[in-house]
């Protein structure tokens, strides 16, 4: 192994550390208190060393941001293999980006709350930004009429979840009639037996 390997290594290992920590500290008191300096302390390394990976709280987000990407796109993967039907597929990737939403409220917010400096809808978004959204597009396509835009329908399916989830979130709507709005949403995608 070379030097300059074994740095890269080390260099890799640093900014999952600090990605890691923001993460962390995020979920655990909020994106406020995610500073540089409050990181550096968390991972034992100086602030020039966290500038050096990342331009700033904004950089560190943004690369949050897309490890979060990755990790929705996994599971919403998972329930939609794991459907039958369309009409299932949809409804259980709802209920997956639902759950995450809740589960990981802070990560939730650097994905597709906060500003973040990330393109998203272009070819240029990074392959985990991608990916999530092909996982929504997946279960969306059965569904889809002859000749309908399928990446429209996707970001208006995408819209309506993120909606509900704000809003739930919020304290706007309550959580115990979601399972409800939920089905309302796919209803509008997929009539009852047109599975």
């Amino acid at each position: 192994m070379t030097i300059q390997t074994r740095r890269e290594r080390e260099r890799a290992e640093r900014e999952r550390l600090i990605v890691t920590a923001a993460r962390e500290l995020a979920e655990a008191e909020g994106w406020d208190a995610v500073t540089t300096r409050r990181l550096a302390d968390e991972i034992e390394y100086s602030q020039p060393v966290l500038y050096s990976h990342f331009k700033g709280k904004g950089a560190i987000m943004a690369a949050v941001a897309v490890q979060g990407c990755a990790d929705m796109a996994v599971e919403l993967r998972a329930a939609r293999t794991a459907a039958g039907s369309p009409r299932e597929a949809l409804a259980a990737v709802g209920a997956a980006y639902t759950s995450f939403a809740l589960r990981r409220p802070a990560l939730y917010d650097a994905m597709f709350t906060l500003a973040v400096d990330l393109p998203f809808a272009t070819p240029e978004a990074p392959a985990p930004l991608q990916d999530a959204f092909e996982q929504l597009l997946l279960a969306v396509r059965p569904i889809a009429a002859d000749g309908e835009d399928t990446a429209l329908l996707t970001e208006t399916y995408w819209a309506g979840l993120h909606g509900l989830v704000t809003l739930m979130r919020s304290g706007r709507l309550p959580e115990e009639a979601h399972e409800r709005r939920l089905a309302l949403l796919i209803g509008h995608f997929v009539p009852p037996g047109t599975d």
